[in-house]
C-alpha cells in the first residue's frame, strides 16, 4: 500500500485551514464589533485554541493511530454511539457544508473577476474535478494536493506583500481603546469567534489519514504544531492588512473581502486580477477536504455493514465510494442553502464536536495507563492545553446556543431519539 507522506499530511492541514473563512469572516464581524484590536485579538485567540486542540489530537494520533479522525477516536474511547454521531457530523457538516462554501466562494471570486459564470455552477464543476483527481491513485491525489497548497502560500504571501508595498492609507483603523476590553466578554465576541474557529477548522484534517501516513506515531504531532503555526501567522497578517487597506465601513458585511481591499488597493482592474488569485487559492481548499473528509466515512463503512459500500477502496487503495458520497452531500449543501445558514450551522456543530473530542484525552490518559501514555507523543504542559482548547471552545458553544436556541434544541432533540435508534441498530446487525 502507498502512503501519504509527512508533506502531504502537512500540505492538507494547511490547505484545510485557509480557505472560505479567512476570506469572508472579517465582514461579518464588523457587523457587531467596532474595535479592529478586538477582531485582531479574537485571530490571534483562535490560533492558540488550534494550537491546544492540535496538541490534543497529536497525543490521541499517536496512542491510537487509525484513519477517522473523531470518529475513530470517539468510537475506541466514550461509546460507538459517541463515534457514529461524530462520523455523521464531520461527513454532512464537518467536511461537506465547508466544502461547498469554500466552493462557492470561488465561484464568486471568479464572477467578481468578470468571468459571465454562475457562481454554483462554478463550484460544482471544481468539486466533481476534484473528485476526479483524488479518487484515481495516491500518487496523483498526493501531488495535486502538495502543489495545491505550495501555490496558496506563495498567493497569499503576495497578497500581504502587496498589500504592504502600496502603504495602506487606513493605519488609523488599527485601534487599541478600551472599550475592547469590555467587547471581550460580550455575546457578540462569542458568536463572532464562531467565525474565527470555523476558519481555524481544519488543523485536525491530518487525523483523518493517519491510517495512511508513513509514521504516524513520529510524524504527526509535527505536521499538527506546524501547520497550525504558519496558518495562524498567516491570518493575523493577511487581517492586519484588509483591516489596514479599506475603511471598515466598505468591509462591514461584505462576503467577498479580499476582492474589496484589492480594489482600494490597486484599482477596478487590479482588483479582478486579485479575485482570480484568490480562486485559485480556494481551489487547494477544497481539494484538501474532498482528500481527508472521506475518511471518516471509510471507518463507518467498515465497522457497520449497513454502509459497508462506503468502506470499499478501489484498485489504488483510495475510498472512492465515501469521497463520491460526501461530495454528493457537498453539492446538495451547495444548491439547497444560503452562505450564512451554513457558515453558521458548520461552526457550532464542529465546534462541539472537537470539544467532545478534546474531553477524550483525558478518558485515554486513564484508560491506557502510565506506560502507554509514556510511549507516545504528550502533550507539553499538560492538562493546560487541554483546558485552554476547552473554555475557549466552551465559551463559544454556549453563547451560541443561546443565540441560536431552535438549532440548539434541534440537535440535542436528535441526540436523545437518534440513541434508542442506534441501539435498536446495532443488537440488529449482532444478530444478523
Amino acid at each position: 500500500m502507498r502512503y501519504y507522506p509527512p508533506k502531504v499530511a502537512l500540505a492538507v492541514v494547511i490547505a484545510n485551514m485557509i480557505g472560505t473563512g479567512v476570506f469572508t469572516s472579517l465582514g461579518f464581524q464588523l457587523l457587531a464589533i467596532s474595535s479592529t484590536a478586538t477582531i485582531l485579538f479574537l485571530w490571534l485567540l483562535g490560533g492558540i485554541c488550534a494550537l491546544c486542540g492540535a496538541l490534543c489530537y497529536a497525543e490521541l494520533g499517536s496512542r491510537h493511530p487509525a484513519s477517522g479522525g473523531e470518529y475513530h477516536f470517539l468510537t475506541e474511547l466514550i461509546h460507538p454511539y459517541a463515534g457514529f454521531v461524530s462520523g455523521v457530523v464531520s461527513a454532512t457538516v464537518g467536511f461537506a457544508a465547508p466544502i461547498a462554501l469554500a466552493a462557492l466562494t470561488f465561484g464568486n471570486y471568479l464572477q467578481a473577476a468578470g468571468m459571465p459564470l454562475d457562481p454554483q455552477w462554478s463550484a460544482t464543476a471544481l468539486i466533481v474535478l476534484l473528485v476526479t483527481i483524488h479518487t484515481r491513485t495516491h500518487t496523483e491525489s498526493s501531488a495535486g494536493q502538495y502543489y495545491f497548497t505550495a501555490l496558496k502560500i506563495i498567493l497569499i504571501g503576495f497578497f500581504i506583500a502587496m498589500a504592504l508595498y502600496q502603504k495602506p492609507s487606513y493605519l488609523d483603523q488599527l485601534d487599541g481603546s478600551a472599550k475592547s476590553l469590555d467587547e471581550l466578554f460580550s455575546g457578540e465576541v462569542a458568536i463572532a469567534l464562531i467565525y474565527v474557529t470555523y476558519a481555524f477548522s481544519g488543523w485536525n484534517a491530518a487525523t483523518y489519514i493517519l491510517g495512511e501516513m508513513e509514521n504516524p506515531k513520529r510524524d504527526l504531532p509535527r505536521v499538527l504544531f506546524v501547520g497550525c503555526t504558519i496558518v495562524a501567522l498567516l491570518y493575523l497578517a493577511l487581517n492586519a492588512v484588509f483591516l489596514i487597506s479599506a475603511p471598515v465601513s466598505a468591509l462591514r458585511g461584505e462576503v467577498e473581502i479580499g476582492y474589496v481591499v484589492a480594489r482600494y488597493l490597486i484599482g477596478e482592474q487590479g482588483a479582478l486580477i486579485v479575485s482570480i488569485v484568490l480562486a485559485g487559492i480556494l481551489i487547494s481548499t477544497v481539494s484538501a477536504m474532498v482528500l481527508a473528509g472521506p475518511r471518516a466515512l471509510q471507518r463507518l463503512g467498515g465497522d457497520y455493514r449497513q454502509f459497508a459500500f462506503l468502506g470499499r477502496l478501489n484498485h489504488g487503495g483510495i475510498p472512492a465510494n465515501a469521497i463520491i458520497f460526501l461530495s454528493g452531500i457537498a453539492l446538495v449543501f451547495l444548491w439547497t442553502s444560503t452562505f450564512e445558514q451554513i457558515l453558521i450551522a458548520a461552526g457550532l456543530l464542529m465546534a462541539l464536536n472537537t470539544f467532545v473530542t478534546v474531553l477524550a484525552v483525558f478518558i485515554s490518559r486513564k484508560k491506557v495507563g502510565r506506560a502507554a501514555v509514556s510511549e507516545s507523543f504528550t502533550m507539553p504542559l499538560y492538562p493546560l492545553p487541554a483546558v485552554v482548547f476547552l473554555l475557549i471552545t466552551g465559551w463559544t458553544v454556549i453563547y451560541s446556543a443561546a443565540q441560536f436556541p431552535l438549532q440548539a434544541l434541534a440537535v440535542i432533540t436528535l441526540l436523545m431519539i437518534g440513541y434508542p435508534l442506534f441501539s435498536k441498530w446495532q443488537r440488529f446487525q449482532q444478530i444478523s
